[in-house]
């Protein structure tokens, strides 16, 4: 099993515990529709576009609605767990691991931190958080293209570091003034996927450079 996969049928347990009316995340999204959303994202090619290019949101909203009255609930989150269809371009060898990985990681957390008991941050392997460390580096100024002001990325270190180490650091936006998110990259990642409320990110800066971050859409 690798971590997509992992999250993948972690999520998918989740999913048929909460139901299909649980809340999530996502705005104005039950467990229902994130479930729509992520078989049209890896099965649909003619709903999946409208996921990145807001022209073409409308046809997505159509096509999530025809795949929640296709298949029950239980139906197609079971379809999910099986993973993607032949013909998709995430069945390709090797594609699964680096395009679903912050996919299902960010969507599970959608589920487990969303009503009124939400749970709290979970615990990773180092190699995870390495690993999440490694996507923002690659992702970072994509994800923060939106923000308002320039944005700092530091990682908190798993194990006690030498008090005189510089700590690692990304710069996901330039510009001023500069707003630092510090935490763990698993938290990070969160925040950087418009998540903020729910992530444990301190965020250290001028006050009204801060607002402003917070107030940037960095959803994606």
């Amino acid at each position: 099993m690798t971590f997509a996969k992992d999250e993948r049928v972690a999520l998918c347990d989740l999913l048929v515990e909460v139901g299909p009316d649980a809340p999530t995340l996502c705005a104005g999204w039950t467990a229902h529709d994130l479930a729509a959303h992520l078989w049209i994202r890896e099965t649909d090619p003619v709903g999946a576009p409208g996921i990145l290019a807001k022209p073409l949101a409308g046809l997505t909203e159509r096509r999530m609605a025809e795949t929640k009255a296709r298949w029950s609930y239980e139906e197609l989150v079971e379809r999910i767990r099986n993973g993607p269809a032949r013909f998709s371009v995430f069945a390709i060898p090797g594609v699964d691991e680096p395009a679903n990985s912050t996919e299902f990681f960010v969507h599970h957390e959608d589920v487990r931190r969303a009503g009124d008991h939400p749970a709290g941050p979970r615990e990773f392997d180092p190699e995870i958080e390495d690993w999440m460390w490694r996507r923002l580096k690659l992702m970072g100024r994509a994800l923060f293209r939106r923000a308002k002001v320039g944005v700092v990325l530091e990682r908190v270190p798993v194990t006690p570091a030498d008090p005189g180490a510089e700590p690692e650091t990304i710069r996901a936006q330039t510009g001023t003034p500069i707003v630092t998110a510090v935490g763990k990259p698993s938290e990070l990642i969160i925040f950087a996927n418009g998540r903020a409320a729910a992530a444990d990110v301190k965020l250290v800066g001028e006050q009204d450079a801060i607002d402003a971050l917070l107030g940037s859409d960095l959803s994606v």
